[in-house]
């Protein structure tokens, strides 16, 4: 296909401006994540945190192909970008059973490349005709590019669907999620070909990294790692290239397993255990659920359990009721100072013993109630009418509610299972989760 060259006046501005390209401000590839990971059309590759990663290295590999093609030879047709991160994608969404309406992430892109590309435009000059043909020339090459690419990965994808259909990975994966679809799928023909017994007590765990440097043997290493102590035949499923599933019978020693994880970008969700069909399902939508709040938080703990994320994921399902009931929970003491906020933490995690809370702390009894008078000042409710609320209302969840990070809201729920963590500073103290006295750090 003919592709008619700009001016060479207009060819140097687009050299100009692609070298600007090549080095984007922060937020503007920030807002092209989140316009590529938003939307319900968009929804499956935003919760799945190996998607979302793939998707914002294939941004930025996009806007770097086409920057640099231009800084090469400008106003010339960039040819299709087929580099690790978009067939990684392409790979990744055949293996999810996703199929290529997902790349309309790339048509969102699009849109939001040129709208940052005519700011570009703008700042290289201010003569109308030269303005015209640069921007003419510019969307065409845009467009032209996001349509090769496109056709590109499609093309790529029907041939890792073709390749999915053999073998007996690909069998696994049907036979999972026909069950995990409530297909009415035999149960002893399911187990026959899964060679696993589908009877009993299932925990489910997702092992997953979003590095794409990582080995693929790290992955399996790490899967055998999780179901290695319960005694029993596991099940591993290849759900992407950078995701196993995994199903074993009974439960792992949680801190054992915690202790003994190697591979440091490789992270493990592990699901609650439960009887029969429905159990194997209901745990591996509970890993789902832990591997989503831990991307979600930008946590930076490997290993995270189901109960231990449980009242934080039901707090967040619904970040406008949450917001809420932290207001009306809280009231002023939201703002109060760490010694305030400290000491009803540890009080109600000391289920509400003065003496003991004050032993934690450390501090004098007297000192502890005189906090705790101060917190009854503050709150709507007294403490003592509204104890379990309190408990189960963090600080910090108002800021996931407006996109900050809440790691520390996971922290208190996770410190006490771990050996050798360090006590939060009293600078984030004011996360506060219920958690019984044994288990609070000494």
């Amino acid at each position: 296909m003919s592709w008619e060259l700009p001016s060479p006046r207009v060819r140097e501005l687009i050299r100009r401006g692609a070298q600007v390209a090549l080095n984007p401000p922060a937020e503007w590839l920030e807002e092209l994540d989140r316009a590529t990971l938003s939307g319900p059309s968009r929804q499956k590759l935003a919760e799945d945190p190996v998607l979302a990663a793939a998707t914002r290295r294939a941004n930025r590999s996009n806007l770097v192909f086409w920057a640099a093609a231009n800084v090469r030879a400008p106003g010339g047709r960039v040819p299709a970008n087929l580099g690790d991160a978009p067939l990684a994608v392409a790979r990744d969404l055949v293996r999810r059973g996703l199929n290529e309406s997902a790349l309309d992430a790339y048509r969102v892109g699009q849109g939001v490349a040129l709208r940052l590309w005519t700011q570009i435009a703008f700042t290289l000059t201010s003569e109308p005709e030269e303005l015209r043909e640069l921007l003419d020339v510019s969307c065409r090459s845009i467009s032209a590019f996001v349509d090769d690419t496109v056709a590109a990965i499609s093309e790529q994808m029907s041939r890792e669907r073709e390749a999915l259909t053999q073998g007996t990975h690909a069998e696994r994966r049907e036979v999972v999620s026909l069950l995990l679809d409530g297909a009415p799928i035999p149960r002893q023909r399911a187990e026959q070909q899964l060679g696993y017994r589908l009877t009993g007590r299932h925990t489910a765990a997702i092992v997953w990294s979003e590095d794409p440097g990582t080995e693929l043997g790290a992955l399996d290493r790490v899967a055998d790692q999780v179901s290695a102590g319960v005694g029993h035949r596991s099940l591993t499923v290849l759900a992407a290239a950078g995701t196993r599933w995994v199903w074993m019978h009974g439960r792992p020693d949680v801190t054992r397993l915690r202790a003994g994880l190697t591979f440091p970008a490789v992270r493990v969700a592990l699901g609650s255990t439960a009887t029969g069909i429905d159990g194997f399902r209901r745990s591996h939508l509970d890993a789902l659920t832990v591997q989503r709040m831990l991307a979600r938080l930008s946590s930076p703990q490997q290993l995270a359990t189901h109960e231990e994320v449980e009242l934080v994921a039901l707090l967040t399902a619904d970040p406008e009721r949450a917001e809420h009931f932290v207001k009306r929970t809280l009231g002023d003491l939201e703002t109060a100072g760490p010694e305030v906020t400290e000491a009803v933490r540890v009080y109600i995690a000391a289920e509400c013993n003065a003496s003991h809370a004050a032993a934690r702390l450390p501090t004098h009894r007297n000192t502890l109630l005189r906090r705790l008078a101060r917190a009854d000042q503050l709150l709507p409710r007294p403490l003592a009418d509204n104890v379990v609320n309190v408990g189960a209302a963090p600080n910090e969840l108002i800021d996931s509610i407006v996109g900050v990070p809440v790691a520390t809201c996971l922290s208190w729920t996770l410190v006490a299972r771990m050996p050798a963590v360090s006590k939060p500073s009293s600078s984030v103290a004011a996360s506060w989760v219920v958690v019984s006295p044994a288990s609070l750090p000494a």
